[in-house]
């Protein structure tokens, strides 16, 4: 990743602090002066703005964070946390989607199985992986790990990070329904743990495509949704710049999804985000997987099920409301 951080709108106060400290370090280096005064009072501003900015974030400023071009993205997770990795190509029906990543690899003394969403870094990378958004044949390919996994007793780790499945044409005429639907099926067959970890965007079916687990872990600045904000806000308020709203509404953030139980673990990040100390996270999310792994290593093929099972059933709540012969609502 690049040195250079990319600048958001509501972070450019604490970018050009940092900016003026950088240049009376280098001022200082090259006159051989003594600017140690100026710069610890520079440095506290600093950290006291970005604590003020970075621990009231909005729903849409973590969208923001979660969409970041410098995030860490899945190969880079898989390359710092596993070892020996050999990636896994194909769903040996029709071709090679690269916007889904995956194989095995050693996690500590555990063999297991780990896949991902995997977006590109420059454009031309990008357009290589589709820009995260996996085709039919991704999800088929990453079901074919699954059952592999499966097969051979390994453990499953996945990385969430999608806007969502991709939607053109070509990926319906391929069953872009059904290969999700299938996947959210077998995914709660398997008799093996599984580990889902939002690091990003977890949009939509796309997310859910890979995203039935046993734990669901989820980054500090990531969102997790049904739909995007702007896709909201254009159905909701029939307009897409109305996306603050509609990100408020949606109840995105980790917090809000923990709250609700719909994730169970939440990953701390540095203050700016994951890109700004990526080592800080790959730290606690290792320590983190590695308890929730050997948790579930304990149970056996039907306790895992059912621990999967109860969790979904578990989620959200409901009413049935009836109207009584009086016109009144009962439950």
């Amino acid at each position: 990743m690049s040195n250079e951080i990319i600048c958001l709108d509501f972070e450019k106060s604490v970018i050009e602090l940092e900016g003026k400290i950088n240049e009376l370090v280098n001022l200082g280096k090259a006159e051989n002066i003594d600017f140690s005064n100026e710069i610890k009072k520079l440095q506290q501003k600093c950290d006291k703005l970005k604590k003020s900015i970075f621990t009231n974030l909005t729903p849409i400023q973590k969208v923001q964070l979660a969409r970041h071009p410098q995030r860490p993205n899945t190969l880079e997770y898989i390359n710092r946390l596993f070892k020996d990795f050999v990636e896994m190509h194909g769903d040996r029906n029709f071709a090679d989607d690269k916007a889904i990543v995956g194989g095995v690899t050693d996690f500590g003394e555990d063999t297991i199985m780990v896949i991902g969403h995997q977006k590109g870094r420059t454009t031309e990378e990008n357009l290589m992986r589709n820009f995260g958004c996996p085709h039919p044949e991704g999800y088929r390919k990453a079901l074919r790990l699954m059952r592999f996994a499966d097969k051979f007793d390994m453990p499953v780790i996945t990385f969430i990070d999608t806007q969502g499945a991709y939607p053109g044409p070509d990926a319906e005429e391929r069953g872009q329904g059904e290969a999700i639907a299938t996947n959210l099926k077998v995914m709660a067959e398997l008799g093996v743990p599984i580990i889902c970890v939002v690091i990003g965007e977890g949009g939509s079916g796309g997310a859910l495509g890979i995203g039935v687990g046993n734990r669901i872990i989820m980054l500090e600045n990531a969102i997790y949704s049904v739909i995007s904000p702007e896709g909201c806000a254009s159905i909701l308020y029939k307009d897409a710049a109305k996306s603050a709203d509609a990100a408020a509404a949606l109840k995105l953030t980790a917090l809000d999804l923990h709250k609700f139980k719909i994730i169970d673990e939440i990953i701390p990040e540095p203050l700016g985000g994951v890109h700004r100390d990526a080592e800080f996270v790959f730290k606690q999310l290792e320590h983190n997987l590695r308890k929730v792994l050997d948790e579930l290593k304990a149970m056996n093929r039907e306790k895992l099920i059912e621990d999967r099972y109860q969790k979904y059933r578990s989620m959200g709540k409901y009413s049935i409301a009836s109207l009584d012969i009086n016109g009144k609502d009962e439950e």
